[in-house]
């Protein structure tokens, strides 16, 4: 009599093993059912960074409810076991301020939506296109094709550069030209090459300003738009546009330069140019 009883507590535990198990596989099924069913039905509706972060809400609470159950069926208390988990829970957030931070950080970017994934953003000396926005991190992948993590909570302190916000973005370059230029020359051949280059964009027009006078030259800026795919496609052909220009057209880009005037008493180091001598012992300057 004992053994059957024995037999049949073992059966009931074996049962019981197998419900658990059943449930949990099942609800892992019903989980990964939910989230493409989801992401088929939110494609287009919702930003792409909404969509993941809702698909894993749900996979979470099935896999969650369905745990749960598994462990009724094994007998456990779940009032003991919410205990536990509201004390653990207090602990490990003592113990992890830090992680808090970038939690409530990743919350904030998610409703400010300053960039989406996708983007190309710059931060704190690194460039990159974002692959992700999680509620701890930000996941960039760089031009160089690095992946970097950077913690929400360095996002939100930092000032943020969101480099493909608008479908347009702005060349500027800095030019430098000889004190004897006539600048209205100048200019005219700048808007020529603009005007004959296919990536630049009729409006907003090209920008020509004199920014001030140099140490050697002339300090210009000439700005001109494009796509921002084109952007880098752009900032090579302009450059080497103008050099070939310049170089048709006569005008100097200079060279550093310093102007000694002979003779001049009131200099700190007065310079007195001397012509070469007669005398062969003395040196002289070939």
């Amino acid at each position: 009599m004992e053994e059957l009883k024995n037999m049949l507590l073992d059966s009931g535990q074996i049962l019981a093993v197998s419900r658990a198990l059943i449930l949990f596989v099942v609800g892992l099924l019903v989980a990964r059912l939910v989230s493409r069913v989801f992401a088929r039905a939110s494609a287009g509706r919702f930003e792409p960074q909404q969509a993941v972060l809702v698909r894993r809400f749900l996979s979470y609470a099935i896999i969650g409810l369905f745990a749960v159950a598994a462990l009724n069926q094994l007998g456990f208390n779940l009032g003991v076991l919410l205990g536990a988990a509201g004390v653990l829970s207090v602990a490990i957030g003592f113990a992890s301020q830090t992680s808090a931070s970038n939690l409530v950080s990743g919350l904030f970017l998610i409703g400010e939506k300053p960039f989406a994934i996708g983007d190309v953003i710059e931060i704190g000396g690194t460039t990159g296109e974002v692959l992700a926005i999680d509620l701890l991190s930000v996941k960039l992948r760089t031009f160089d094709n690095k992946f970097v993590r950077i913690p929400n909570e360095s996002v939100i302190k930092s000032e943020v550069s969101t480099l493909t916000k608008f479908p347009i973005r702005r060349v500027d370059l800095q030019i430098g030209v000889a004190y004897r230029e006539d600048l209205e020359r100048v200019r005219g051949v700048l808007m020529e090459i603009a005007d004959r280059n296919l990536l630049c964009l009729d409006e907003p027009k090209p920008l020509f300003l004199v920014l001030g006078f140099g140490e050697s030259s002339i300090d210009l800026q000439f700005s001109v738009w494009t796509t921002r795919e084109k952007l880098l496609e752009l900032k090579t052909a302009i450059q080497l546009d103008i050099i070939k220009a310049f170089d048709e057209a006569g005008i100097e880009i200079p060279y550093p330069q310093r102007t000694l005037t002979p003779g001049d008493t009131t200099a700190p180091f007065p310079v007195e140019v001397v012509g070469p001598s007669d005398d062969p012992a003395d040196p002289q300057i070939g």
